[in-house]
């Protein structure tokens, strides 16, 4: 694929956190790209590091080693201290937007700090004009919310107003980290529709950080399956769910709740969720999902497997694909 396709880049990133019991390896050494307007799914359990990715993606974190390239240009060595414009072009939606909104700011001020801080808009009128169009944008009536304080809103009203908080600065790049993970099922809905039709009208593209595999179906183009720091396989979401190769997808897929018999048949046989994510302090040698693989043999204990491409835009980690 050709790097003028690509929004992002990101190149053998990793992200280690010295702490008083040894070196947390969140991120060890990842790679993807995501595309202009496409929303790319980063998919594992609680602890798998995709979230430190998004952070790290972010700007909140520096990385330990690795590449960030954004639009052609590498950041990485600006992550400490990002120019302006790119604090604008690429914002982050937080999982918990209870504690993400100022709990002491109207929502006027809430939304409109970034307008002041990047577009230096200080004319109170015009102010909360702008801020009036990026209410009605993400579906709240700013007659109802303009003066509100966090503590009156509902969840679903609170990620809304952190959506358009993350939209005053006209970004292109936007991190939605577990972003309806708090939610109740008809508010994420909601937001998921309103993420949707933003990302469309906008033209944005999304790195969409989650565990929730409904929502990747239904929304994402393509998907990467972390695991202990690491990725496993990425690619069309279609093939993700139809011909999953990795035992850990397998097992992703496997523990989905279904409604009916005709759902659970279309479900991988053979592999179950057992088990616990182990530390990423010290993660296992060879394949860190032997641990819990099924399938696992002396080598996958011993040797990291290799990317292999299984299929167009398909690519997988295991030692069982490369002797298929």
């Amino acid at each position: 694929m050709e790097k003028s396709e690509d929004i992002l880049v990101v190149e053998r990133l990793k992200k280690y956190f010295k702490t008083s019991f040894g070196v947390v390896k969140a991120v060890d050494d990842i790679s993807f790209n995501v595309r202009y307007g496409e929303i790319f799914a980063l998919v594992g359990e609680s602890g798998s590091g995709k979230s430190t990715t998004g952070f790290t993606i972010a700007g909140v974190y520096v990385p330990t080693s690795g590449k960030i390239i954004y639009k052609g240009e590498d950041i990485t060595m600006h992550v400490k201290k990002r120019p302006m414009r790119l604090k604008r072009d690429i914002q982050m939606v937080f999982q918990d937007p209870g504690s993400s909104l100022n709990p002491r700011m109207v929502v006027r001020d809430v939304v409109g700090l970034p307008l002041m801080v990047h577009e230096k808009i200080r004319d109170k009128a015009v102010l909360e004009e702008r801020v009036a169009e990026l209410l009605k944008m993400v579906g709240l009536p700013p007659e109802d919310f303009m003066y509100r304080f966090p503590r009156e809103l509902g969840g679903g009203e609170k990620q809304l107003v952190a959506i358009a908080r993350a939209l005053a600065t006209r970004p292109s790049f936007v991190i939605l980290d577990e972003s309806t993970s708090a939610l109740d099922v008809s508010m994420q809905a909601i937001v998921l529709r309103t993420l949707l039709r933003i990302q469309r009208e906008l033209n944005l593209s999304y790195l969409l950080i989650t565990h929730d595999l409904g929502v990747v179906r239904n929304v994402a183009s393509r998907v990467a399956i972390m695991y202990l720091g690491k990725i496993y396989e990425i690619g069309p979401t279609v093939d993700f769910f139809q011909k999953p190769l990795h035992p850990y997808t397998q097992m992703l897929l496997s523990a989905i709740p279904v409604m009916s018999d005709e759902e659970e048949k279309l479900k991988p046989k053979g592999i179950k969720s057992v088990g616990e994510i182990p530390s990423a302090i010290n993660p296992p040698p060879g394949c860190r999902f032997h641990t819990r693989c099924p399938y696992a043999t002396d080598v996958c204990k011993t040797k990291e497997p290799e990317f292999i491409e299984v299929g167009r835009g398909h690519w997988v980690a295991c030692h069982m694909c490369s002797k298929a």
